[in-house]
């Protein structure tokens, strides 16, 4: 289990993983844009489906104001480059298959559904500036909300 939590003014770890297109993105060559990078647990769930969509509806507002958007999940590209297509996304969503990024992030630990505890990915969103400086880490958020939550915190 992960007891590791992203503090603000933390330099966010470096990753590279693949997209859906099975592209090796890294966050070192986002450096010098502000990056938005949310932990999902599985592509095509109907809470990651309304985060993705509502991040997609937002698309537009984050670009404006500098930001990229990442998703990442522990699916494989294959899956992520049919929810993307399904969903008509027009952000990366990112492989990490071994769970090694979402662990650096603090992102994956232990929860609790219906009493029972166990491991597993645990939705989070960290906001990055252009030096990859952690301004913004929000663990256990609720899929649906927070996109605007997310915005109204950015003042966006």
């Amino acid at each position: 289990m992960s007891d590791v939590r992203l503090e603000t003014g933390a330099k966010a770890p470096a990753f590279t993983l693949p997209n859906q297109d099975e592209k090796a993105i890294s966050l070192a060559s986002l450096a010098g844009k502000k990056v938005i990078v949310y932990f999902y647990p599985a592509a095509a769930t109907p809470g990651c489906t309304k985060e993705a969509c509502d991040f997609e509806e937002s698309l537009n507002v984050f670009t404006a104001a500098g930001y990229a958007v990442l998703g990442v999940s522990p699916d494989k590209p294959a899956k992520l480059a049919k929810f993307v297509e399904d969903q008509a996304l027009h952000f990366d969503l990112l492989s990490d298959e071994d769970l090694s990024v979402h662990k650096t992030y603090g992102a994956f630990g232990l929860k609790k559904l219906y009493g029972r505890e166990y491991e597993g990915v645990l939705r989070s969103t960290f906001v990055l500036d252009e030096k990859g400086v952690v301004v913004l880490g929000l663990y256990n958020v609720k899929a649906t909300g927070h996109v605007e939550m997310l915005k109204k915190q950015l003042g966006l």
